[in-house]
């Protein structure tokens, strides 16, 4: 970014947070390689090393309007948003001819769902530099967000004009295809941006989606093989191909799938879930937990298992002496942080973080996460140990049309749906009773209903 600044030095001890980074000795670095430091520390999510040099330089240089920014996105990523705002709207002030200042406001306001807002700076940031194709690009998406589908396709199209190999563009036409249901030009979109970056995973992972969609899983499943053949250390197309075709399928996703999964997703996730999935479990999950809880009086031990973005953590904050969200997606933790209600965010496998903490919850609410497993009996037993005597457990699995079925059975989409007896199997084996179950819609997904069961179990007194 280039910004006036004015020499000057920022003392190493002011550096603390980040000192174990410093070369042997050093007693002093130039703003500009404070600067530098801070950037590494945000870039590897160290946000509490980063906000510290950010605010250390703006002491020393109170006018710098590029640490003025990523103050702000620091921030906005730590739950503070409306300072982050603050900070980004004070830079543009200063450089008000820098387009990333711009791109940065907009690109928080779209995660606060302030979208009329987002597209006001976006379209500054066009007026800058016309000719930036990821400018117009992040204008489709938002116009797409907004239900301007034609709108959204003048953007796409505009992006492709500037830069007729931004993938990402074509991908987003295909995404914008298939929210209007036309499934083929969404294919000819993907294989579009194949045929220019072969090895775009993004890419071949809609068109198999958009295959399985379509009910042809034999073509989805050699997508997923080919891109599996083109990047062997992908988990997410190993996954799939087992999830359509049958061979090895895993017991329950990997971790190194899921990782993968949602870190891929994780900018989008929320987006897409509201535009195209009419998306219910997080909000069924936490109005059964709250049917099974005392008024709210912030006196509880929460935790949110398999949090992902934070769509539970607002709901249930109000029971939550302390709320814990846990996930395995470092992408997704990274959003959860910014509703600004979790008190801790831990990256770890879901079975293991209940084992290591005995008795330690009152609530436990888990929305749409025990998909990605198969056999439930091993996370039950862990997540009975896990509650308080007279602890609540609320969660969603997705549902086979057999009822008495006491099997999981993975789904082409890679996820796993359950049977009823399975259920009640596994949870009378954990000790855990039930207080509540229902069947309900927990998504849509290619324009029908997505059912599957909605359960609160108990952690008996005694």
């Amino acid at each position: 970014m280039s910004t006036d600044r004015r020499p000057g030095a920022l003392e190493a001890d002011a550096a603390e947070a980040a000192a174990e980074l410093l070369p042997a000795g050093v007693r002093e670095m130039s703003i500009d390689d404070a600067l530098q430091l801070a950037v590494r520390l945000h870039q590897q999510n160290r946000l509490e090393g980063a906000r510290t040099l950010y605010r250390r330089i703006l002491d020393a240089v109170p006018g710098h309007a590029d640490a003025m920014c990523l103050l702000g996105m620091v921030e906005h990523q730590m739950g503070r948003s409306e300072q982050g705002l603050k900070l980004i709207r004070a830079a543009i002030e200063r450089v008000p001819g820098f387009v990333g200042f711009h791109i940065n406001l907009g690109n928080v306001l779209v995660e606060m769902n302030r979208l009329d807002d987002a597209l006001d700076a976006y379209r500054r940031a066009v007026e800058i530099d016309p000719g930036s194709a990821d400018t117009h690009n992040n204008i489709g998406a938002v116009h797409r967000a907004l239900g301007r589908f034609d709108e959204a396709r003048a953007s796409y199209e505009r992006a492709i004009a500037i830069d007729g190999r931004h993938v990402r563009a074509w991908n987003n036409l295909g995404l914008l295809h298939d929210a209007l249901g036309h499934l083929e030009e969404a294919m000819r979109a993907y294989l579009t941006a194949i045929e220019l970056v072969p090895d775009s995973g993004m890419s071949a992972y809609l068109l198999g989606m958009t295959f399985y969609k379509l009910g042809q899983i034999a073509k989805a499943g050699e997508v997923f093989r080919q891109w599996m053949l083109r990047d062997p250390q992908d988990p997410v197309p190993a996954h799939l191909h087992a999830a359509c075709s049958g061979q090895g399928v895993p017991e329950r996703a990997s971790d190194a799938y899921v990782e993968a999964e949602f870190d891929r997703f994780a900018g989008s996730f929320e987006r897409v879930l509201n535009e195209r999935l009419h998306y219910r479990a997080p909000q069924l999950a936490c109005d059964l937990l709250a049917a099974q809880l005392p008024p709210p009086a912030k006196a509880l031990e929460v935790l949110d298992a398999g949090c992902g973005t934070g769509l539970c953590g607002p709901l249930v904050a109000p029971w939550a002496r302390r709320l814990v969200g846990v996930d395995l997606s470092a992408g997704m933790l990274a959003k959860a942080r910014t509703k600004g209600v979790y008190d801790e965010l831990v990256k770890a496998e879901l079975t293991a973080f209940l084992r290591d903490g005995p008795a330690a919850w009152d609530a436990i609410v888990c929305a749409d996460t025990l998909c990605y497993f198969g056999d439930l009996s091993a996370v039950m037993r862990a997540a009975a140990g896990s509650l308080r005597p007279g602890g609540v457990l609320v969660f969603t699995v997705e549902a086979l049309a057999d009822d008495l079925a006491d099997r999981a059975v993975i789904l082409p989409n890679g996820r796993y749906a359950h049977g009823r007896a399975h259920l009640d199997r596994v949870l009378a084996e954990a000790g855990l009773a039930t207080l509540a179950a229902r069947r309900d819609v927990l998504r849509d997904e290619a324009g029908a209903p997505v059912n599957g069961w909605l359960r609160a179990v108990q952690r008996p007194a005694a």
